[in-house]
């Protein structure tokens, strides 16, 4: 866990899961860059300083915001290879792990580029495009210690990973996991980070960097090819919205998740949350059971909505809401089993002292994604495509060009127009539940952000350690909770105090007067940094 500590600024303010990370941004905030600008560099930074959960081969998601009208979307989701290979359309599972997972392109780097192109036209950005990667470029070439959370997961992974296509050469270079505090570079990245610092995003995607991108994949076995990521392009979208308690929470549509953050939270706007006891068992009992409703619907609806109808009006429309509410028993637990999926994240959050910020969350999928190196350009592949669905009925059935579900949604919360909190979190299946309970202590307790975040959390579904459809709560929930929510059915199991299983989101609060104060999960490596 971090030293985490709440931070307060007048100027501006950054948080992302890597300290190191973090002072890239405030690094560009004060060189009198905005919001966007530090975003990118936070980014940048994580690829190279946190690579087990996030990397240039992988997703992102971007809320763009500020008080004067403009709020928008990136959803940077890679899509499927035009080639799939009989074994992904065929019935059967997709592996998890390898080329055969590494099945649709990555679109990070060009979220970066559509931000990059809005700071310029709509906020006047002035960075140039290559000062945003040098400290990523300086941790890349010439390293950086150790975090605990790296070599956790990748001491953890050792056996199913060492043996992939370029990740023993690239991740333990001596042979040996590299120890904590331990400084670890990545020079084939560094070039890599060095040919789109210098020839712009494109460079990944058209240009010689791409090629040898596509020639490493796939000689390594995946079916992506040059022309895949030519095609690669994020969204730019406007939001999904909810009303909530005098104010409104955007956040991302389909095929991300953030539809289903939006209901759960809508759902719990029908109820006085002032009236229960903020970590009492009513108060756990009833987040789970909101989380339980949209869950049914998610996973009957959401998925690219360009292959299919995705019904987000009726799914966040006051009668789906009410009837939801309606839905929930306060005195007993609704039966659930649930598929889960795991996953890792990063969350990126940054406001400049003229308000306008930006929640961001970068993705590989799971910890350390398909494990795949793509050829000698030190860049690590996700594995979203492995959430596809191979029977043929699905609504998220594997299809050429298709974009697979995704779980991140990043958000904010705007009161009068104006963002007034900033929020994302690491932890696929968890992350609307760890949001409930961040953004209900934030708003309807009045929580600071550190407080907010350091509270109980729980996860309902199974994890890699877990494999029952469990309710996994902290312990320092107490036990009387423990035995209320049993008594309602609840099944209740334990999981330490602080776990990382219980996500690692971030939290900016932005006050009228423009104030901030900020805090990165204290179960992570991160930090909030003010200007």
């Amino acid at each position: 866990m971090s030293d985490t500590q709440l931070a307060r600024s007048n100027g501006g303010m950054v948080t992302s899961p890597h300290a190191l990370a973090s002072e890239a941004g405030r690094e560009v905030l004060r060189a009198g860059g905005n919001a966007i600008e530090a975003a990118i560099a936070i980014g940048a930074a994580l690829c190279v300083t946190y690579p087990h959960f996030t990397g240039l081969g992988g997703d992102a998601f971007w809320v763009i915001g500020d008080g004067d009208g403009m709020l928008r979307t990136l959803s940077g989701i890679g899509q499927a290879a035009a080639e799939l290979p009989a074994q992904t359309t065929s019935p059967g599972a997709i592996p998890l792990r390898g080329a055969a997972a590494a099945l649709t392109t990555a679109a990070t780097v060009d979220t970066w580029a559509q931000a990059y192109e809005i700071s310029k036209n709509a906020w006047g950005g002035e960075q140039s495009w290559s000062s945003l990667f040098d400290r990523a470029l300086g941790h890349a070439s010439e390293g950086f210690p150790v975090t605990p959370s790296q070599h956790f997961w990748q001491s953890l992974r050792a056996d199913e990973l060492r043996a992939l296509p370029g990740f023993a050469a690239t991740f333990a270079p001596n042979g040996v996991i590299p120890a904590i505090g331990e400084r670890f570079a990545q020079p084939a990245l560094a070039r890599s980070l060095e040919r789109i610092a210098r020839f712009g995003a494109r460079e990944f995607y058209n240009g010689e960097l791409a090629e040898r991108i596509a020639r490493g994949l796939q000689q390594a076995g995946s079916p992506l090819s040059a022309s895949d990521l030519a095609g690669t392009r994020a969204r730019d979208e406007a939001p999904l919205r909810v009303p909530y308690r005098g104010g409104e929470l955007v956040s991302l549509r389909p095929p991300t998740q953030g539809v289903t953050t939006l209901q759960i939270m809508g759902t719990l706007a029908r109820f006085d949350l002032g009236a229960i006891p903020e970590g009492s068992a009513d108060y756990y009992h009833l987040l789970v059971e909101a989380v339980k409703c949209a869950f049914v619907d998610r996973d009957r609806f959401v998925s690219d909505p360009e292959f299919n109808d995705v019904p987000v009006d009726d799914m966040l429309s006051p009668a789906m809401l009410d009837a939801h509410a309606r839905s929930i028993d306060l005195r007993a637990a609704r039966a659930w089993p649930h598929v889960f999926r795991p996953g890792d994240t990063v969350f990126i959050g940054a406001t400049d002292r003229h308000g306008r910020s930006v929640s961001v969350l970068q993705t590989v999928y799971f910890d350390w994604g398909s494990g795949v190196v793509a050829g000698d350009t030190g860049i690590l592949w996700h594995n979203r495509g492995a959430s596809f669905s191979t029977h043929p009925a699905h609504h998220n059935v594997i299809e050429p060009g298709k974009r697979p579900f995704h779980t991140l949604n990043p958000g904010m919360y705007l009161q009068d127009g104006r963002p007034r909190l900033l929020f994302g979190t690491q932890g696929a299946d968890g992350q609307p539940q760890t949001l409930a309970a961040v953004l209900t202590r934030l708003i309807d307790y009045g929580m600071d952000p550190l407080s907010a975040l350091a509270r109980p959390r729980f996860l309902l579904g199974k994890t890699f350690s877990d494999t029952r459809d469990a309710l996994k709560l902290e312990e320092d929930a107490g036990a009387d909770v423990f035995a209320a929510l049993a008594a309602r059915g609840h099944e209740v199991s334990a999981i330490a105090a602080q776990s990382p299983l219980a996500g690692h989101p971030g939290v900016i609060r932005i006050e009228a007067d423009g104030s901030a104060s900020g805090a990165h999960d204290p179960r992570s490596d991160g930090r909030a940094l003010g200007v």
